[in-house]
Protein backbone atom coordinates (compact mmCIF):
# COMPACT_ATOMS: atom_id res chain seq x y z
CA UNK A 1 0.00 0.00 0.00
CA UNK A 2 1.12 3.74 -0.76
CA UNK A 3 1.30 6.40 2.41
CA UNK A 4 -1.52 5.75 3.94
CA UNK A 5 -3.91 8.34 4.75
CA UNK A 6 -5.36 7.14 7.99
CA UNK A 7 -3.94 4.80 10.14
CA UNK A 8 -7.20 2.48 11.59
CA UNK A 9 -6.77 1.04 14.86
CA UNK A 10 -9.80 -1.86 14.72
CA UNK A 11 -9.82 -3.32 18.62
CA UNK A 12 -12.30 -6.55 19.15
CA UNK A 13 -13.68 -5.84 22.54
CA UNK A 14 -14.54 -8.66 25.47
CA UNK A 15 -11.69 -10.87 24.70
CA UNK A 16 -12.40 -13.61 27.58
CA UNK A 17 -15.49 -13.70 27.48
CA UNK A 18 -16.34 -16.90 26.58
CA UNK A 19 -14.76 -19.92 24.46
CA UNK A 20 -17.01 -18.92 21.36
CA UNK A 21 -16.25 -15.27 21.45
CA UNK A 22 -12.11 -15.97 21.47
CA UNK A 23 -12.68 -18.33 18.45
CA UNK A 24 -14.33 -15.34 16.89
CA UNK A 25 -11.89 -12.94 17.59
CA UNK A 26 -9.16 -14.97 16.30
CA UNK A 27 -10.70 -16.08 13.34
CA UNK A 28 -11.67 -12.20 12.89
CA UNK A 29 -8.14 -11.12 13.32
CA UNK A 30 -6.39 -13.81 11.34
CA UNK A 31 -8.44 -12.87 8.76
CA UNK A 32 -7.70 -9.30 8.86
CA UNK A 33 -10.77 -7.76 10.20
CA UNK A 34 -9.27 -6.31 13.73
CA UNK A 35 -5.84 -5.54 14.44
CA UNK A 36 -5.89 -5.14 17.87
CA UNK A 37 -8.20 -6.88 20.89
CA UNK A 38 -9.06 -5.32 24.55
CA UNK A 39 -9.29 -8.32 27.24
CA UNK A 40 -11.81 -8.42 29.90
CA UNK A 41 -9.68 -10.26 33.01
CA UNK A 42 -12.28 -10.68 34.70
CA UNK A 43 -14.55 -12.86 32.54
CA UNK A 44 -14.55 -16.95 32.22
CA UNK A 45 -11.79 -17.47 29.54
CA UNK A 46 -9.53 -14.44 30.59
CA UNK A 47 -6.59 -16.83 30.68
CA UNK A 48 -7.09 -19.11 27.38
CA UNK A 49 -7.62 -15.37 25.78
CA UNK A 50 -4.07 -14.84 26.85
CA UNK A 51 -2.72 -17.98 25.54
CA UNK A 52 -4.64 -17.54 22.38
CA UNK A 53 -2.75 -13.85 22.05
CA UNK A 54 0.15 -15.16 22.37
CA UNK A 55 0.46 -17.86 20.35
CA UNK A 56 -1.17 -15.90 17.85
CA UNK A 57 0.60 -12.62 17.97
CA UNK A 58 -2.33 -10.36 18.65
CA UNK A 59 -1.58 -7.12 20.21
CA UNK A 60 -3.79 -6.57 23.27
CA UNK A 61 -4.81 -4.28 25.56
CA UNK A 62 -6.82 -4.13 28.93
CA UNK A 63 -10.97 -3.63 28.69
CA UNK A 64 -11.48 -2.17 32.45
CA UNK A 65 -14.50 -3.70 34.14
CA UNK A 66 -16.63 -2.08 36.85
CA UNK A 67 -19.68 -2.70 35.67
CA UNK A 68 -20.12 -6.47 35.44
CA UNK A 69 -19.61 -9.61 36.99
CA UNK A 70 -17.45 -10.08 39.76
CA UNK A 71 -14.48 -8.14 41.01
CA UNK A 72 -10.36 -8.89 40.65
CA UNK A 73 -9.56 -7.18 44.27
CA UNK A 74 -9.81 -9.84 46.64
CA UNK A 75 -10.51 -7.16 49.11
CA UNK A 76 -13.89 -5.67 47.25
CA UNK A 77 -15.15 -9.33 47.06
CA UNK A 78 -17.83 -8.55 50.05
CA UNK A 79 -19.28 -5.40 51.23
CA UNK A 80 -18.05 -3.01 48.34
CA UNK A 81 -19.76 0.08 46.59
CA UNK A 82 -18.80 -1.42 43.64
CA UNK A 83 -21.50 -4.24 44.23
CA UNK A 84 -24.87 -4.82 44.41
CA UNK A 85 -26.90 -7.05 47.17
CA UNK A 86 -25.96 -10.45 44.80
CA UNK A 87 -22.29 -9.61 45.32
CA UNK A 88 -22.01 -8.33 41.59
CA UNK A 89 -21.08 -5.24 39.83
CA UNK A 90 -23.85 -3.19 39.31
CA UNK A 91 -24.62 -3.57 36.02
CA UNK A 92 -24.02 -1.12 32.77
CA UNK A 93 -26.99 1.24 34.01
CA UNK A 94 -26.69 0.32 38.07
CA UNK A 95 -23.20 1.49 38.13
CA UNK A 96 -24.07 4.82 36.61
CA UNK A 97 -27.21 5.18 38.55
CA UNK A 98 -25.32 4.20 41.77
CA UNK A 99 -22.39 7.29 40.95
CA UNK A 100 -25.26 9.41 40.38
CA UNK A 101 -26.10 9.02 43.95
CA UNK A 102 -22.93 9.18 45.48
CA UNK A 103 -22.90 5.64 46.22
CA UNK A 104 -19.49 4.59 44.92
CA UNK A 105 -16.28 4.68 46.64
CA UNK A 106 -13.73 6.71 44.50
CA UNK A 107 -10.84 4.38 46.30
CA UNK A 108 -12.22 1.19 45.46
CA UNK A 109 -12.10 2.44 41.81
CA UNK A 110 -9.18 3.31 42.30
CA UNK A 111 -8.44 -0.42 44.18
CA UNK A 112 -10.18 -2.18 41.64
CA UNK A 113 -8.56 -0.56 38.40
CA UNK A 114 -5.07 -1.41 39.68
CA UNK A 115 -6.15 -4.92 40.58
CA UNK A 116 -7.00 -5.25 36.65
CA UNK A 117 -4.06 -3.67 35.52
CA UNK A 118 -1.66 -6.09 37.63
CA UNK A 119 -3.93 -9.51 36.74
CA UNK A 120 -3.17 -8.33 32.78
CA UNK A 121 0.60 -7.96 33.90
CA UNK A 122 0.53 -11.57 35.13
CA UNK A 123 -1.04 -12.92 32.16
CA UNK A 124 0.68 -11.52 29.93
CA UNK A 125 3.88 -10.92 31.13
CA UNK A 126 3.83 -7.51 30.16
CA UNK A 127 1.18 -4.20 31.10
CA UNK A 128 -0.61 -2.98 28.37
CA UNK A 129 -0.06 0.09 25.81
CA UNK A 130 -3.96 1.01 25.63
CA UNK A 131 -6.39 0.51 28.30
CA UNK A 132 -10.48 1.53 27.94
CA UNK A 133 -13.49 0.71 29.78
CA UNK A 134 -16.44 -1.88 29.60
CA UNK A 135 -19.76 -0.40 28.53
CA UNK A 136 -17.91 3.06 28.74
CA UNK A 137 -17.48 3.46 32.50
CA UNK A 138 -13.92 4.79 31.95
CA UNK A 139 -15.00 8.67 31.04
CA UNK A 140 -17.80 8.50 33.50
CA UNK A 141 -17.56 11.58 35.63
CA UNK A 142 -15.38 10.94 39.15
CA UNK A 143 -14.29 7.29 37.74
CA UNK A 144 -12.30 9.25 34.78
CA UNK A 145 -9.83 11.22 36.86
CA UNK A 146 -9.48 8.00 38.71
CA UNK A 147 -8.95 6.24 35.67
CA UNK A 148 -6.62 8.53 33.82
CA UNK A 149 -4.03 8.38 37.39
CA UNK A 150 -3.94 4.44 37.02
CA UNK A 151 -3.21 4.94 33.69
CA UNK A 152 -0.54 7.56 34.30
CA UNK A 153 0.76 5.83 37.43
CA UNK A 154 1.40 2.69 35.22
CA UNK A 155 3.10 4.23 32.03
CA UNK A 156 -0.26 3.26 30.23
CA UNK A 157 -0.13 5.30 26.95
CA UNK A 158 -3.13 5.45 24.97
CA UNK A 159 -6.90 5.39 26.07
CA UNK A 160 -10.50 5.32 23.83
CA UNK A 161 -12.61 8.95 23.94
CA UNK A 162 -16.10 7.66 22.32
CA UNK A 163 -17.03 10.60 20.50
CA UNK A 164 -18.60 9.91 16.82
CA UNK A 165 -18.78 12.15 14.46
CA UNK A 166 -22.45 11.22 12.05
CA UNK A 167 -24.08 9.75 15.66
CA UNK A 168 -26.72 13.02 15.82
CA UNK A 169 -27.61 12.14 12.42
CA UNK A 170 -27.04 8.47 12.04
CA UNK A 171 -31.28 7.48 11.25
CA UNK A 172 -31.47 3.71 12.68
CA UNK A 173 -30.68 3.95 16.07
CA UNK A 174 -33.75 3.29 18.46
CA UNK A 175 -34.32 6.35 20.70
CA UNK A 176 -33.28 4.45 23.47
CA UNK A 177 -29.74 3.94 22.11
CA UNK A 178 -29.56 7.29 21.03
CA UNK A 179 -30.37 8.59 24.21
CA UNK A 180 -27.67 6.58 25.74
CA UNK A 181 -24.82 7.03 23.04
CA UNK A 182 -25.41 10.70 23.53
CA UNK A 183 -24.91 10.44 27.58
CA UNK A 184 -22.06 8.48 26.28
CA UNK A 185 -20.40 11.42 24.11
CA UNK A 186 -21.36 14.03 26.92
CA UNK A 187 -18.87 11.92 29.43
CA UNK A 188 -16.16 11.73 26.88
CA UNK A 189 -16.01 15.30 26.31
CA UNK A 190 -16.17 16.01 29.71
CA UNK A 191 -13.52 13.34 30.17
CA UNK A 192 -11.11 15.11 27.88
CA UNK A 193 -9.18 17.56 30.00
CA UNK A 194 -8.38 14.93 32.93
CA UNK A 195 -6.81 12.58 29.94
CA UNK A 196 -5.21 15.39 27.87
CA UNK A 197 -3.65 16.47 32.10
CA UNK A 198 -2.20 13.21 32.60
CA UNK A 199 -1.22 12.76 29.12
CA UNK A 200 -2.72 10.40 28.22
CA UNK A 201 -3.30 9.79 24.18
CA UNK A 202 -6.06 8.40 22.06
CA UNK A 203 -6.42 8.50 18.21
CA UNK A 204 -7.70 11.25 16.68
CA UNK A 205 -11.02 9.94 15.89
CA UNK A 206 -12.99 7.42 17.03
CA UNK A 207 -15.85 5.13 15.15
CA UNK A 208 -18.09 2.32 16.96
CA UNK A 209 -21.41 3.42 18.40
CA UNK A 210 -23.45 3.82 15.05
CA UNK A 211 -22.67 0.13 13.94
CA UNK A 212 -22.37 -2.20 16.87
CA UNK A 213 -24.32 -5.63 16.00
CA UNK A 214 -26.97 -6.37 13.65
CA UNK A 215 -26.52 -2.44 12.74
CA UNK A 216 -22.95 -3.30 11.52
CA UNK A 217 -23.12 -3.49 7.60
CA UNK A 218 -20.61 -2.52 4.83
CA UNK A 219 -22.51 0.04 3.79
CA UNK A 220 -23.13 1.93 7.68
CA UNK A 221 -19.61 1.42 7.77
CA UNK A 222 -18.61 3.17 4.95
CA UNK A 223 -21.17 6.08 6.00
CA UNK A 224 -19.29 6.12 9.46
CA UNK A 225 -16.08 6.57 7.72
CA UNK A 226 -17.34 9.77 5.41
CA UNK A 227 -18.40 11.20 8.56
CA UNK A 228 -15.69 10.45 11.07
CA UNK A 229 -12.60 10.87 8.75
CA UNK A 230 -13.66 14.18 7.23
CA UNK A 231 -10.16 16.45 7.50
CA UNK A 232 -12.21 19.06 9.37
CA UNK A 233 -11.37 17.58 12.36
CA UNK A 234 -12.68 19.90 15.65
CA UNK A 235 -8.90 20.26 17.42
CA UNK A 236 -10.89 20.02 20.97
CA UNK A 237 -10.84 16.16 20.23
CA UNK A 238 -7.22 15.40 19.42
CA UNK A 239 -4.68 14.25 21.69
CA UNK A 240 -2.19 16.24 24.47
CA UNK A 241 -0.56 18.91 21.15
CA UNK A 242 -3.17 18.51 19.39
CA UNK A 243 -1.38 16.22 16.63
CA UNK A 244 -0.44 12.61 17.08
CA UNK A 245 3.30 11.55 15.92
CA UNK A 246 1.93 10.91 12.64
CA UNK A 247 1.53 14.27 11.98
CA UNK A 248 4.75 16.30 12.58
CA UNK A 249 7.79 16.56 10.84
CA UNK A 250 6.50 15.77 7.33
CA UNK A 251 5.57 17.51 4.34
CA UNK A 252 3.62 14.95 3.21
CA UNK A 253 -0.22 15.10 4.06
CA UNK A 254 -0.51 14.05 7.36
CA UNK A 255 -1.80 10.65 8.52
CA UNK A 256 -4.77 10.05 10.44
CA UNK A 257 -5.52 7.90 13.36
CA UNK A 258 -8.66 6.19 14.13
CA UNK A 259 -10.30 3.44 16.42
CA UNK A 260 -13.13 1.58 15.29
CA UNK A 261 -14.53 -0.16 18.31
CA UNK A 262 -15.93 -3.78 17.38
CA UNK A 263 -17.40 -6.96 18.77
CA UNK A 264 -17.32 -9.69 16.81
CA UNK A 265 -17.53 -13.38 18.04
CA UNK A 266 -20.02 -16.24 17.52
CA UNK A 267 -22.97 -16.49 19.84
CA UNK A 268 -22.31 -17.38 23.32
CA UNK A 269 -23.72 -21.21 24.62
CA UNK A 270 -26.47 -20.16 27.49
CA UNK A 271 -24.33 -21.58 30.44
CA UNK A 272 -21.03 -20.21 29.41
CA UNK A 273 -19.36 -17.30 29.46
CA UNK A 274 -19.70 -13.99 31.39
CA UNK A 275 -18.02 -12.49 34.24
CA UNK A 276 -19.52 -14.54 36.77
CA UNK A 277 -22.97 -14.11 36.07
CA UNK A 278 -23.12 -16.04 32.90
CA UNK A 279 -23.39 -14.54 28.89
CA UNK A 280 -25.78 -11.47 28.48
CA UNK A 281 -28.24 -11.49 25.91
CA UNK A 282 -26.01 -9.49 23.56
CA UNK A 283 -23.34 -12.13 23.47
CA UNK A 284 -26.04 -14.93 22.71
CA UNK A 285 -27.51 -13.09 19.82
CA UNK A 286 -26.71 -13.51 16.40
CA UNK A 287 -25.29 -9.52 16.60
CA UNK A 288 -21.80 -11.23 16.93
CA UNK A 289 -21.51 -13.05 14.13
CA UNK A 290 -22.73 -10.35 12.12
CA UNK A 291 -19.84 -8.35 13.11
CA UNK A 292 -17.77 -10.95 12.52
CA UNK A 293 -19.13 -11.85 9.24
CA UNK A 294 -18.83 -8.15 8.21
CA UNK A 295 -15.71 -7.38 9.50
CA UNK A 296 -14.21 -10.01 7.36
CA UNK A 297 -16.32 -8.94 4.43
CA UNK A 298 -13.93 -8.74 0.71
CA UNK A 299 -15.94 -5.56 0.05
CA UNK A 300 -14.74 -3.98 3.38
CA UNK A 301 -11.19 -4.67 3.27
CA UNK A 302 -11.16 -3.64 -0.15
CA UNK A 303 -12.87 -0.10 0.69
CA UNK A 304 -9.90 0.64 3.04
CA UNK A 305 -7.27 -0.60 0.09
CA UNK A 306 -9.68 1.62 -2.28
CA UNK A 307 -9.24 4.64 0.43
CA UNK A 308 -5.42 3.68 1.85
CA UNK A 309 -6.81 2.97 5.42
CA UNK A 310 -3.99 0.80 6.91
CA UNK A 311 -4.73 -1.52 10.15
CA UNK A 312 -2.66 -1.26 12.84
CA UNK A 313 -2.79 -1.52 16.95
CA UNK A 314 -2.41 1.15 19.28
CA UNK A 315 1.46 0.17 19.62
CA UNK A 316 2.18 1.66 16.11
CA UNK A 317 0.58 4.98 16.10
Amino acid sequence: MPQPKVKLVVTGDDFGYCPKRNQGIVDCFQAGGISNVSLLVNASSAKEATELAKRHHIPIGLHANLSEGLPVSQGLKRGSTLLNKDGFFHGKMGFRKALQSGLVNMTEVELELRAQVRLFGELMGYLPCHMDGHQHIHVLPEVCEVFAQVLSDCGISYTRVPVERGLHSCPWLSPVLRDFYMQVEKDALQSIPVFRRHGIRWPDVYLGLTTMGHNMSVPNLRRAFSHALERDLNVSLSPPGGESKNRTNTTEQPVLTAELMVHPGYPSHPQEGGCGEGPDDFAQSADRQQELTTLKDPALLAFYTQERVQLCAFRDL
